[in-house]
């Protein structure tokens, strides 16, 4: 899955050569067990509808008896961490298995949206966008497409899902399109993956297989562009034809929509220009933070849940005697999802579930600079799509160095492909996509585990198999 670095869990270091050795040192019945454990949340999610359970509930169940199960057997490091300053700190061992960036990014974000969007702001991108298309659905597929992919790369996949979700929604109200809704959000969740592959700090897979192999930010994009304009230009193709989002052929359609068009007026939901005015340019300045945190003074140290979280509260003060009515309005279901999700990966990190995917994985170098590089982009993938790619990637990345693999072979490449495009399997595969099935359930649309699976599976299919081909050709002219 694409999350943000866990700076708490790379700063904290389990204490005691015990629970080091214990968690290095599993029997393959206990990694086994915990396989098992894992592949029957999957199946739990699945059939989360049936089982009439929210996405918190089944992970939180499942969080609390890997834990249990793991204190059991001994695999967790119980005891005081030493932090950055070289102190000891006592706390629960759940606590450093969040990914606690993850969670301020979709609380802070999602706040600040919420806010933002009492200005109008959203409303009045989304009615400019659709004027811009003439109400050609083709032309705002097209539109919203290219902007979830540079948000995703500018920003990162939550962000870009929580912002054009919401414009997404706007867009289609105000056309009359609502049966339109559910193809242009799974599009806009398939592309937030695409998007994620532009730049070297676009997701953090990159940001951990690109250091390690070497390769810099220029290198990175020259290589990386070619594959996302392509790719982001088959998604939306197979989104027109799989969802059936038909332009206006027409002079009669066109005529219609262009006077359905004229009667938008983008400033309708403006209620105050002062608010307006404000919410766009603290909207341009969260944009640019987000963009430049990494190289910002002191906010490079304090991440991009910092950002979201700081911008969220600069937006409440408007609101400051009525921010009760946003903190309702917070997804707390999402974010317990998260963080039991978090645990759970945690446990199978310790229990060397993750070690064992490792070890097939692998195998796979062996098979030579052909097939080794396909094989290793699919088994990224589907590795992706159930489990953290943050854990997945800095553990393909040591073994590719461990096997001396030299920073131009095309193996480095198969896992950022793989690691990034795997999110788009299941609906688990990456954070943005369970907030695109969140945003498509508040819309009271139906979509469940396995109809994500059944229709992101050809998306997902092509994107990987265009993966493939391109690590080959572009090995094979020099590029990498």
């Amino acid at each position: 899955m694409h999350h943000e670095i866990n700076t708490l869990s790379l700063n904290l270091i389990a204490a005691g050569d015990g629970a080091s050795h214990a968690a290095h040192n599993v029997p393959g019945w206990q990694t086994g067990m915990f396989a098992f454990i894992l592949l029957l949340m999957i199946l739990a999610l699945a059939f989360e509808e049936k089982i009439h359970a929210k996405k918190s509930i089944i992970t939180g169940v499942f969080a609390i008896v890997s834990l249990l199960i793991a204190a059991g057997c001994g695999l967790l490091p119980f005891g005081p961490v030493i932090n950055a300053f070289g102190e000891e700190v006592k706390m629960p061992v759940y606590i450093p298995a969040i990914d606690w960036s993850v969670i301020a990014i979709i609380f802070g974000a999602g706040l600040f949206v919420d806010v933002t969007s009492q200005s109008g702001i959203f409303s009045w991108i989304a009615i400019k966008l659709t004027k811009a298309s003439g109400g050609d659905p083709v032309k705002l597929l097209i539109y919203y497409g290219l902007m979830t992919v540079l948000f995703s790369a500018m920003l990162n996949n939550v962000t870009a899902m929580i912002i054009v979700g919401s414009l997404t929604g706007v867009s289609l109200g105000k056309l009359k399109r609502n049966n339109l809704l559910l193809g242009f959000l799974l599009t806009e969740a398939l592309l937030t993956n695409v998007g994620g592959l532009l730049t070297l700090i676009s997701s953090v897979p990159n940001i951990i297989v690109g250091k390690t192999a070497g390769i810099s930010f220029v290198k990175f994009f020259l290589v990386a562009a070619p594959y996302v304009v392509v790719a982001t230009g088959v998604t939306l193709w197979m989104g027109m034809k799989l969802f059936k989002i038909c332009g206006l052929t027409t002079d009669a359609e066109k005529a219609e929509a262009a006077q359905l068009v004229a009667t938008f007026d983008e400033n309708d939901g403006i209620e105050s220009q002062r608010f307006f005015n404000f919410c766009a340019v603290i909207g341009v300045f969260f944009i640019l933070a987000l963009s430049l945190q990494s190289i910002l003074p002191l906010v490079d140290q304090l991440g991009m849940g910092f950002v979201a979280i700081a911008f969220a509260a600069i937006v409440l003060l408007v609101f400051k005697h009525e921010v009760n009515r946003f903190y309702s309005t917070v997804d707390w279901d999402l974010l317990g999802f998260f963080a039991s999700l978090f645990i759970v990966i945690h446990v199978m990190e310790h229990a060397q579930v993750l070690a064992l995917l490792g070890k097939g994985i692998a195998q796979l170098i062996q098979l030579g600079d052909q097939a080794g590089p396909a094989a290793l982009t699919v088994a990224s993938a589907v590795a992706s799509s159930v489990t953290d790619n943050i854990p997945l990637a800095a553990m393909l990345a040591k073994i590719l160095s461990a096997q001396e693999i030299p920073g131009d072979s095309p193996f480095w490449w198969s896992v950022i492909f793989g690691a990034n495009l795997g999110g788009n399997i299941t609906p688990i595969g990456s954070a943005s996509t369970v907030v695109a099935i969140t945003i498509i359930h508040k819309q009271k649309l139906e979509m469940s585990f396995g109809g994500f699976v059944k229709t992101a599976i050809p998306f997902a299919a092509v994107q990987i198999v265009l993966a493939m081909a391109y690590i080959l050709a572009a090995k094979a002219v020099g590029w990498i």
